[in-house]
């Protein structure tokens, strides 16, 4: 136990000698360290002292080069302005030189002026002086024509002024009339030309479209269920639509009639719409009526905006661009007045353009000629007068708005464009063939219309004119006076609303003249 005991306490003495050993160990191995780090640090700051002195020397030896170089920049830039003044020096001694030239030339100049101003001097007061010895020689000639012939001169100045003018007017009647005859000759041959041309360029199709007014049905039963119970399917269609639908025994088949052709396309499509649907009672025809309504309405709308497009008539108000839609569904002797409206405003593009107008104007007023016929089952008048208003009210120009009045002389024409339109018109619908009138019916309503006015007493000739909307009837002078023919051209229009029957109006104008003719021989 002893011997353990002292084995304990020597390894107690051994560990503390081993730790007080350690601890002094790491105490030098410290200050070891230390000493490098001093070392190192102080070794680091000497090379970053001549890393900066060698930094400072570049930029010194840099700076000292730049320097060089600027002044060596500056003194070649000052060389060149000095031998660029040199240069300006040198050219303003020879100006100044030309300059001493052109005023002695023009000192030398005024010298000799001054020479040939003395001599006219001299030439003027001989030529005064000839010229008082003239003028007396010729008062005393004129007072010895004036004795010998016993008149004086004011009175012989105004017998020669009176043959001279004489003389003059009556070869400027002779020439007026010459020229006159010319520009008639000249104006009639550019006018068939052109018309020629217009026609030639506008390769239209002429198809006669006609308003639809009969439905056709898949058999005789559905007619039952169009007239519903009681009538009340059929009383529904009619209200909705303003149309009157006419059951008969036509086979398979239904008539539409109306004067609204808008509304009786809208009943024709609401009416197909039902019979392929197969519901037919007043709460689905109120209901395809509106939604065909709205159809019908987006597809007028798009027809205008089109037809606009393709005529070039841009900024056109909203309303009229919807007018010009309705015309899709428009007929007039069974030609579609939409199709009538663009072939006039091409062909009045066509004239414009031969005549070197404005083309674009051209094509708008003839695209706007019939626009009253989209509203003349609406409103009293003639077409011309109401399209005239219509376009007033939508704001087009005044001269557009006053050739739609004039297409058929409800106002007389007083422009280019007025007689354009005009003609656009007569080629387009007048000429047969292309409107749904046979030839022979078509010539023999304008004989008629000739043989009534030729059977009044008086009447020298009668002319049918614009498709046979107007009578012009020439009257003898000497047996018609103007108060009996106003009093003819009402008993003509009466003769014609008894005799014949005809679309629209018809103008009889009547024309009463007395002309002076004379010969020369």
């Amino acid at each position: 136990m002893e011997l353990n005991m002292m084995t304990m306490f020597l390894a107690v003495i051994n560990f503390f000698a081993g730790l007080g050993i350690g601890i002094y160990l790491r105490k030098r191995l410290v200050e070891g360290n230390q000493r490098n780090l001093e070392a190192q640090g102080r070794q680091i700051i000497e090379n970053a002292i001549s890393e900066a002195e060698q930094i400072k020397k570049e930029a010194l030896l840099l700076a000292k080069e730049e320097a060089y170089k600027a002044k060596q920049e500056a003194e070649r830039e000052i060389k060149i302005s000095r031998q660029e003044l040199k240069d300006d020096q040198r050219r303003l001694s020879r100006k100044f030189d030309e300059v001493q030239k052109d005023f002695q030339l023009l000192e030398d100049r005024q010298t000799k002026l001054r020479e040939r101003e003395g001599n006219v001097g001299s030439a003027e007061k001989y030529v005064a002086e000839q010229k008082l010895k003239f003028e007396s020689l010729v008062d005393e000639q004129r007072y010895k024509l004036e004795q010998i012939a016993g008149i004086n001169r004011e009175e012989a100045k105004e017998e020669l002024m009176q043959s001279i003018e004489s003389e003059a007017r009556m070869d400027c009647a002779k020439r007026l009339s010459r020229i006159e005859n010319e520009m008639k000759m000249e104006a009639d041959r550019k006018g068939k030309n052109i018309l020629a041309l217009a026609i030639a360029r506008y390769a239209g199709d002429y198809v006669a479209d006609k308003t639809v007014s009969m439905v056709p049905l898949p058999n005789d039963d559905m007619k039952g269920r169009i007239i519903g119970r009681e009538g009340r399917n059929i009383r529904a269609i009619e209200a909705a639509t303003g149309i009157d639908i006419i059951i008969d025994d036509t086979p398979e088949a239904v008539i539409l009639s109306g004067f609204n052709p808008i509304r009786r396309e809208v009943a024709r499509l609401a009416l197909e719409q039902l019979i392929s649907d197969g519901r037919i009672h007043p709460a689905r025809i109120e209901e395809v009526v509106q939604k065909v309504t709205e159809e019908l309405e987006v597809e007028i709308r798009e027809a205008g905006e089109q037809a606009t497009f393709d005529v070039g008539a841009h900024g056109m108000h909203v309303d009229l661009i919807n007018l010009i839609g309705r015309l899709k569904f428009r007929t007039s002797y069974g030609q579609n007045i939409l199709q009538h409206s663009l072939e006039v405003a091409f062909l009045c593009g066509v004239m414009a353009a031969e005549l070197g107008l404005d083309v674009k104007k051209a094509k708008r007023a003839g695209l706007l000629h019939d626009i009253g016929k989209a509203v003349d089952h609406e409103v009293e008048g003639s077409h011309a007068i109401i399209g005239r208003d219509l376009a007033k009210k939508y704001g087009e120009p005044e001269d557009i708005v006053y050739a739609i009045g004039a297409h058929h002389e409800d106002q007389p024409p007083k422009s280019v464009l007025d007689v354009l339109v005009q003609s656009a018109d007569a080629l387009s619908g007048a000429r047969p063939g292309a409107r749904k009138e046979m030839l022979q019916s078509y010539v023999k309503r304008l004989e008629d219309l000739e043989n009534i006015a030729n059977n009044f007493s008086g009447v020298e000739k009668s002319y049918a004119i614009q498709a046979g909307r107007e009578l012009r009837i020439i009257v003898n002078s000497q047996k018609i006076k103007d108060n009996e023919a106003t009093i003819m051209s009402r008993d003509i229009a009466k003769a014609i609303e008894e005799q014949l029957t005809y679309p629209g109006q018809i103008r009889v104008t009547v024309i009463r003249e007395t002309r002076a003719i004379e010969f020369a021989k």
